[in-house]
């Protein structure tokens, strides 16, 4: 049995509980429904079957190749990931340790998520095709609207990874840390 710690609960940490029980009990319900809905209405040989005759007819990217035999899986891994960070969450309410420990390791991981996410972003967009045979205004037209798509997209990444930072560098300070280790440790 844990000792409660001395020191007073921080009303940040508290808040973070509550925001991660909320976006992942959320989230843990939907890929719940998702998978429900794969392994009920999509069922395996139907699928490698269009999935064959999808691919026979023209070529499918890699990517798209993979996440379609794969789909599973994929909604399986989700819907585990999602549980997992529920029950994270619900540990950081409760001040155990290991999971300030994988919160910070969860918001790392969105912050190499938002950088891996702009470069492929910028890689696609860089060697997208312009729409064949469109009159000069509408290419330009095309090429203003990627170019505020890409700024969009950079000021949300970069927000949200700031963000992340924030609250990683406070849940390793030394008064939040005391929140979580029994005096006995």
């Amino acid at each position: 049995m844990e000792t409660p710690s001395p020191f007073p609960r921080s009303a940040f940490v508290t808040a973070i509980a509550w925001v991660f029980i909320a976006l992942s009990g959320f989230a843990t319900l939907i890929s719940i429904l998702q998978n429900v809905m794969i392994y009920t209405f999509f069922p395996a040989d139907k699928m490698h079957a269009s999935l064959a005759q999808a691919q026979a007819q023209q070529d499918m990217p890699a990517a798209i190749l993979f996440m379609f035999e794969h789909m599973r899986a994929i909604f399986t891994a989700v819907s585990v990931f999602t549980f997992g960070t529920l029950i994270i969450s619900i540990g950081l309410l409760r001040r155990h340790n290991w999971a300030r420990i994988l919160v910070i390791g969860l918001l790392g991981l969105g912050i190499a998520w938002n950088i891996a996410g702009l470069l492929l972003q910028w890689f696609s967009v860089r060697f997208m095709p312009h729409p064949p045979q469109a009159p000069p205004e509408m290419q330009a037209q095309f090429q203003t609207m990627m170019s505020v798509m890409m700024i969009f997209s950079v000021i949300m990444a970069l927000g949200m990874s700031v963000l992340f930072g924030w609250i990683i560098r406070r849940l390793t300070s030394t008064v939040v840390k005391s929140e979580f280790i029994s005096p006995t440790a």
